[in-house]
């Protein structure tokens, strides 16, 4: 019997890992310093900001979050959702339509009607662009008006309701006896939910054959077919996830307020501002959901900060939506200028 060979060490060793780690990832780590840095930011001009402001921020991060991780699965394979918002809103005001007088056990069951909802009306999306073969921004944005009004002759007023254990969901933290209590208290239910209902889509996706095929259709579309990725399908497939997320989405404008409201929020741009400013390329192929999703948070804690420094509202708005168009127009000149080389 022959002696097994001896292990030929790593040039670099762990230290070449690290290199390699933060040369994939170096987006990413960026954004998260950048975060960092807004919440000392934060500290020096709120000095009492705390637990309780930064469980605020998370509520208010939540659908946009939803919003921005359905939206970054339709860039990735190539295309783009203008009907998010109202997606979001009709799925709203169909739970609160359905969990309206019922028992709290009814709330399971509107939940998962919700969610399969999501799913075929984002089917319904993907289904007309590859059947109609009209370019996805002119297809959704015709959408936008049909979910929109949809959305008013199930509530043409704010109303309905929603199961109390679904909004205990985003109330309070997730304390342990075991946990300190200084710990636990920067663990909002919230962020554990949001982490939780992405990770349970995304993870398994991104390296499975369906999540492979978006990144494919998204980078070359002739090539991919070529190679036997079956273009259409995984296509509407996407817009389908999409679909989930707007309805991860819409459930929680429902239990964080306990009614629907048939107006739509300003979800459009602020999702596709943070796919962009998350490492999402608008040319499609590139990008992933934890980039994006760390964008939110920083788009969010932007506004908040506004808001602590005593800024008029509609100053605030202004400065905010300034930074969108600036993050989305830059992003579709990097996506101009990539397709031309």
């Amino acid at each position: 019997m022959t002696a097994a060979a001896p292990a030929v060490p790593t040039p670099g060793g762990g230290s070449a890992v690290v290199r390699r780690f933060v040369r994939r990832n170096g987006w990413n780590l960026t954004l998260l310093l950048l975060l960092g840095g807004m919440f000392v930011f934060t500290k020096i001009i709120q000095p009492n900001y705390g637990a309780a402001a930064f469980g605020v921020l998370v509520l208010a991060a939540m659908p946009y979050a939803f919003a921005t991780a359905g939206q970054s699965i339709a860039i990735i394979a190539g295309g783009i959702d203008l009907s998010m918002a109202a997606m979001m809103t009709l799925l709203s005001v169909t739970a609160a339509a359905l969990m309206d007088g019922q028992g709290e056990a009814f709330g399971i069951v509107a939940v998962v009607l919700v969610l399969l909802m999501g799913l075929v009306v984002g089917a319904i999306n993907g289904l007309s662009v590859v059947l109609t073969r009209v370019p996805d921004i002119v297809v959704t944005l015709s959408f936008f008006f049909i979910w929109e009004g949809a959305a008013l002759l199930i509530l043409d007023a704010p109303g309905g309701a929603a199961s109390q254990w679904l909004k205990d969901l985003l109330i309070g933290t997730a304390g342990a006896d075991f946990i300190p209590t200084a710990i636990s208290q920067w663990a909002p239910k919230a962020l554990i939910l949001l982490v939780v209902a992405l990770g349970v889509v995304w993870i398994p996706l991104r390296r499975s054959r369906q999540g492979l095929a978006l990144y494919a259709i998204g980078s070359d579309k002739l090539a991919a077919q070529r190679s036997g990725v079956p273009v259409n399908r995984t296509k509407v497939g996407s817009y389908a996830l999409a679909g989930h997320f707007a309805a991860m989405g819409g459930l929680v404008l429902t239990m964080s307020t306990g009614i629907g409201t048939p107006m739509q929020g300003p979800y459009l741009i602020a999702s596709v501002a943070a796919a962009v400013l998350g490492g999402v390329s608008l040319a499609g192929g590139k990008g992933g959901l934890f980039g994006p999703i760390i964008a939110v948070f920083i788009l969010r804690l932007a506004r908040q900060d506004l808001t602590l420094m005593s800024i008029d509202p509609n100053v605030a708005q202004v400065v905010e939506g300034l930074i969108m168009v600036a993050v989305v127009l830059v992003g579709a000149t990097v996506a101009l200028r990539g397709r031309r080389t």
